[in-house]
């Protein structure tokens, strides 16, 4: 008993003393320091400062060249055609009252002939009428008689033949009338689409001659959205007295691998605006398309030529150009205060590109942000770059708001 006695006591001391140093242990190890969070760099951005000023805007849009006058050609004779012109074919240019067909008029110079008959025949009628006339009165003095009447004097016989005479003038002037219709010609130098009748061909009145239209101008219909609209002055006043203002257009085209543009104005609009695609059609009219341009080496602007159109818009007070990558949900941009902090700020966008948006409602100084931030937070800091200053230039000399 005391041999186990002393064993256990060993045992105990031995387990105090683990004990004991494992609290010291734990008791002495060094607490952990609590080191400073490294703070995050900040992102880098560009910085565009804006400068509001005076812009003329450009409103861009397309059309077809089209012609302004086409009309079909009818015959108002009938016979047989017996001459063309060598311009008469599809293509082919002429001037005005050029002939360019021709019916064969010998019925014609025939009535002509019985025209002048009958004109002669009438004549004579009337100067014997006139003679009797001149007669009866004579005898009516003589007489001395107070009572003679238009009858014995002869004057509704004299009124029948003069009535006769008008008539056989009239049948003579609708002879030569037909004679010269017989020579089918245009009111204006232009050119023919298509032929509907040729050599040797019988046509009736009210048959189709041929399709043509004038070359002295030409039109473009340019589709304009309400927003386009409203950047252009358009020629919609209906008072005459008031002066109308055409604005200028230029149309850019390109044949082959070369580009060439032609200058027009716009002198209307549509009646009335397009119920299905909602759009307003401005009229631009381009003045002697197919005058030859030297200098330019320049074609035609040939009909149905799909044609680019820049538009002179009116000048905008206080705006400035901003790149469509600073641009959020379409009309806010992001903005920084004197601490660099953004943003949003909401902005009226008047048109925009392919590169850029036009607004109004900077302030002259503010700071733009241009570069893109996906996930911008108002409030964030940011370390904007080096700043530029942007403003629009203008030549115009008055804005409108």
């Amino acid at each position: 008993m005391p041999v186990l006695s002393r064993k256990g006591l060993v045992t105990l001391i031995v387990l105090v003393l683990g004990l004991l140093m494992i609290t010291s242990l734990a008791m002495l190890k060094p607490k952990p320091q609590r080191e400073p969070r490294a703070s995050r760099p900040l992102l880098p951005v560009e910085v565009i400062i804006a400068a509001p000023a005076p812009l003329a805007v450009t409103i861009f849009s397309q059309g077809t060249v089209a012609p302004k006058r086409e009309i079909d050609l009818v015959s108002q004779v009938a016979g047989r055609v017996v001459a063309v012109a060598s311009q008469y074919a599809n293509g082919g240019f002429f001037n005005a009252d050029e002939m360019l067909l021709q019916i064969e008029p010998d019925d014609y110079e025939f009535s002509v002939t019985r025209a002048k008959a009958q004109v002669a025949k009438a004549q004579e009628q009337v100067a014997l009428e006139l003679g009797r006339s001149r007669q009866a009165k004579r005898e009516w003095r003589e007489l001395d008689d107070k009572t003679a009447n238009a009858l014995f004097l002869r004057q509704p016989q004299l009124n029948s033949a003069q009535a006769s005479l008008e008539s056989a003038q009239a049948d003579l002037n609708k002879a030569r009338l037909d004679l010269d219709r017989t020579a089918i010609s245009a009111p204006f130098p232009g050119r023919i689409r298509q032929i509907f009748a040729d050599l040797g061909q019988y046509v009736n009145p009210g048959a189709r001659i041929a399709k043509v239209y004038s070359t002295n101008i030409v039109e473009v219909r340019l589709p304009l959205s309400d927003r386009q609209a409203a950047l252009i002055q358009l020629p919609t006043n209906f008072q005459n007295s008031q002066t109308v203002n055409y604005p200028s257009v230029i149309l850019n085209s390109s044949v082959g691998e070369q580009s060439y543009q032609w200058q027009g104005k716009i002198v209307r609009t549509d009646a009335s605006i397009d119920i299905e695609s909602r759009m307003t059609y401005a009229v631009a009219e381009i003045q002697n398309p197919f005058k030859a341009d030297l200098s330019a080496n320049r074609p035609p602007l040939n009909i149905g030529l799909f044609v680019q159109a820049e538009i002179s818009g009116k000048t905008i007070a206080n705006a400035i150009t901003i790149p469509k990558d600073a641009v959020y949900k379409g009309n806010q941009i992001l903005v920084l205060n004197q601490d660099d902090q953004v943003s949003y700020q909401t902005v009226s966008v008047i048109q925009t590109d392919i590169n850029s948006i036009t607004a109004v409602g900077v302030t002259p100084g503010t700071r733009i942000v241009s570069s893109r931030i996906p996930l911008a937070i108002a409030g964030m800091k940011v370390a904007p770059k080096e700043q530029q200053l942007v403003k629009n230039q203008s030549s115009a000399e008055d804005t409108v708001l």
